[in-house]
């Protein structure tokens, strides 16, 4: 016998997602829905009366869960399998990345203007991130149904005029809250530096601060897809990353594992977003943004579609974080080229990312250009400015370092065709 969720796109119900006796996953769009010219919910599975199969319905709904490590220590609290991905959105599917609620069939769907606000002060905030680290996503707290993907703990709240509340059943949440990567030296000031930074040079990023909790540091990111109106609601916005849109599995998200590259991430970009000239353009200054800073984590569930409508755009930059200051793995998850080596990529493998056009190649030199000529004034303001609000951290200093090897390297590249 099947176990069905009723899976809800803002507050329409827009399907049902079924797990056979063969813990196969099977996803429909509820008739009503398609009759109403609803929007899809991912671009992997186009409006349709037929049902869609395991293998396309569970990349998309797997990605919704936390990544392989945080999943598994989520599934032991849970006392589910971590291969279970109908088991863990049946208890923590409630709200999801974008505009998605699961909840078992039948079951009403919240009233999200009605739900209720825990206010954290300084001390249940260091007690609900030491609680963080033992149940991910805090999975099996009474009101707590959220899913949010990546791999760091994380917490979704609310932050209205200077205060962090946890809100409760169904109400959506504003705010991204990380605290410190255990085992790393500096990470919240890291990532606050490169976010802050991407929007220094130009890039769409969301606003970030950094904030303490006794002795835990963390940073607190705006979400891109919560809308807070004048009346004060909070409007969801839709998204789902390249790897769900693609109907990539997120365990092989990374594209020496088989998943997406540039290559099929610029097509995805031009098949179907809103404005695909532009966001091509951004996708291309991202990647250029990621090598400068060192960031060799952006992977394919690291960039995602926004749906302000039916027809997406590309969201905001996030998740960056300066990986090569840290015992990781130095290989980009992208490849530039036919290399992801920083130290060995060539002018010849930028230019690999664009069509073999003057045009192209010449928006590229400007883009790779502009980018290294002007990131390191940005970045010695922006240390400058942290500093002066006691916000500085050593592994900042390493940071800035690499930004300069790496703008060196353009700068001696582009040197070629001056």
């Amino acid at each position: 016998m099947s176990r069905i969720l009723d899976v809800y796109l803002h507050e329409k119900m827009a399907g049902t997602l079924a797990q056979n006796e063969n813990g196969q996953l099977v996803f429909k769009y509820n008739s009503n829905y398609l009759d109403s010219n609803g929007m899809a919910i991912s671009v992997s599975m186009p409006l349709r009366d037929e049902p869609y199969p395991d293998r396309i319905a569970r990349p998309y709904f797997a990605g919704l869960l936390p990544d392989e490590r945080a999943r598994r220590r989520l599934a032991a609290v849970l006392g589910v399998s971590d291969e279970n991905v109908f088991g863990l959105l049946e208890i923590i599917g409630g709200e999801c990345a974008g505009a998605l609620s699961l909840l078992p069939q039948g079951q009403p769907l919240p009233d999200f203007s009605t739900g209720t606000v825990e206010v954290l002060d300084g001390k249940r905030l260091a007690e609900l991130l030491d609680l963080l680290r033992q149940k991910p996503l805090l999975g099996g707290v009474e009101g707590i149904r959220l899913s949010l993907a990546g791999a760091q703990d994380k917490l979704a709240v609310c932050f209205i005029d200077g205060q962090i509340f946890l809100p409760k059943n169904g109400l959506p949440t504003t705010h991204i809250l990380k605290p410190f990567i255990e085992g790393l030296s500096g990470t919240v000031e890291n990532e606050v530096f490169c976010m802050m930074l991407a929007g220094r040079v130009g890039l769409d990023a969301p606003v970030v601060s950094k904030g303490m909790a006794g002795n835990t540091g963390f940073i607190l990111v705006e979400r891109y897809d919560r809308v807070r109106e004048e009346n004060g609601r909070i409007l969801r916005l839709h998204q789902e990353d390249f790897c769900q849109a693609l109907g990539v599995p997120p365990e092989i998200k990374y594209e020496s594992e088989g998943g997406p590259g540039i290559a099929s991430s610029q097509a995805l970009i031009q098949n179907v977003t809103q404005r695909p000239a532009a966001d091509r353009r951004a996708f291309q200054q991202r990647v250029i943004f990621h090598y400068l800073v060192g960031n060799a984590d952006a992977h394919a569930k690291n960039y995602s579609l926004l749906y302000q409508g039916k027809t997406p755009v590309l969201a905001p930059v996030y998740d960056v974080v300066c990986t090569d200051v840290y015992s990781l793995a130095k290989n980009m998850a992208m490849k530039i080229g036919e290399r992801s080596l920083p130290d060995t990529i060539r002018l010849e493998d930028w230019q690999k990312m664009v069509p073999d056009t003057r045009v192209a190649k010449r928006i590229l030199s400007d883009d790779l250009l502009r980018m290294a000529n002007g990131i390191e004034i940005e970045a010695d303001r922006l240390l400058e400015e942290l500093n002066d609000q006691n916000l500085y951290h050593p592994v900042l200093k390493k940071i800035r370092r690499t930004i300069g090897v790496r703008v060196r390297t353009i700068q001696k590249l582009m040197e070629k065709i001056a």
